[in-house]
């Protein structure tokens, strides 16, 4: 009796409101990039959607989806699920709805936590919908999991990398974990090196700034054959001559424009480029790359934040995806 009375009063407490007013949220259950996806007994349903949700991520030099899914049926989602950190909900009822509902939220059940409801009055209409907007609620999911990592970062940081950039008019919520190898300048290019060198995985993390000129700096050819002049330059290996490059054959890069986070100050526009690194001349070594540019209105510059990593044989999504936050979180002179 005492034990039932005590988790009565645990639960009471997690459920009830605090002094502001504010419901007290449970932590969310799951790891980063994983999603909870319920559907009806539908099975074309709850097939397509786990095949867009669980699609291949591009970039990684071995195949790694987006999401790890995991499926349930309406009836099984009940209050041992509620506190998954990505929920996907799909509720198809003839008679409750008339037309396809998108309702996103937050932290509905748990903290932190996203939350896709998608309402439909059938099976067909629902499939008319997830076609052509499947990925973009994919996407959602990606950046809510993005601007969490971004608000972990704030906590701690590299004071001296951050000092370094700062004087240059620039910020970026570098770890601080990541130790800084190089600050100097290359011709009209400014660059500043970080890098997190753990065990058999490395992260590197750098910011390099150049003159703005025109507009089609911004396109994926100028933005790769900056990178390649750049990086080739400053990373090199034990071969006499060997030095970065950019793979084109298996996965050539790609360039689209981007915006913010929706924590992140600014509003920021910006063109992500995603693709491999490898060693040219010599060293047989690669892995992926994630870059981010913008425009240095107050100053006339290019600005590129870029994370690569190295982890032969390893998995490498999670560790490129928390990698990729932080370039969300660089903040330009007019933005500061």
């Amino acid at each position: 009796m005492k034990k039932s009375i005590l988790f009565a009063l645990i639960a009471l407490l997690l459920t009830s409101c605090g002094k502001s007013g504010e419901r007290l949220l449970t932590s969310a259950t799951g790891s980063i990039y994983e999603c909870l996806v319920v559907t009806p007994k539908m099975p074309q349903v709850t097939h397509e959607v786990r095949e867009t949700m669980g699609a291949d991520m591009y970039g990684l030099p071995q195949m790694e989806p987006y999401f790890t899914v995991t499926t349930i049926t309406t009836a099984q989602f009940d209050d041992m699920f509620k506190s998954t950190r990505n929920i996907l909900i799909v509720d198809i009822n003839e008679q409750k709805y008339t037309h396809v509902k998108l309702l996103k939220s937050r932290d509905m059940w748990s903290k932190p936590q996203a939350l896709i409801r998608i309402q439909a009055p059938n099976e067909d209409d629902f499939l008319s919908y997830w076609r052509e907007h499947g990925e973009a609620v994919r996407e959602w999911f990606v950046r809510e999991e993005l601007a969490r990592q971004v608000y972990f970062y704030r906590a701690s940081t590299n004071k001296d990398a951050r000092a370094r950039l700062n004087k240059q008019g620039y910020d970026l919520l570098i770890p601080e974990d990541f130790m800084l190898i190089m600050d100097t300048v290359l011709e009209d290019v400014r660059v500043l090196w970080t890098c997190n060198n753990k065990g058999s995985m490395r992260k590197d993390v750098l910011v390099y700034s150049y003159p703005y000129t025109a507009q089609e700096q911004f396109g994926n050819e100028a933005l790769i054959a900056k990178r390649n002049e750049v990086l080739g330059q400053l990373v090199t290996a034990q071969v006499p001559g060997s030095h970065m490059g950019t793979e084109f054959k298996h996965f050539p890069p790609v360039t689209r424009s981007v915006q913010a986070l929706r924590d992140t100050v600014g509003g920021f526009y910006a063109m992500e480029t995603r693709g491999l690194w490898k060693m040219l001349d010599g060293e047989a070594m690669g892995g992926p790359f994630v870059s981010l540019s913008r425009l240095d209105q107050v100053n006339g510059r290019v600005v590129t934040a870029e994370t690569f990593l190295f982890a032969a044989g390893q998995k490498k999504r999670n560790a490129l995806r928390q990698c990729e936050a932080i370039l969300y979180s660089l903040e330009m002179p007019n933005e500061r």
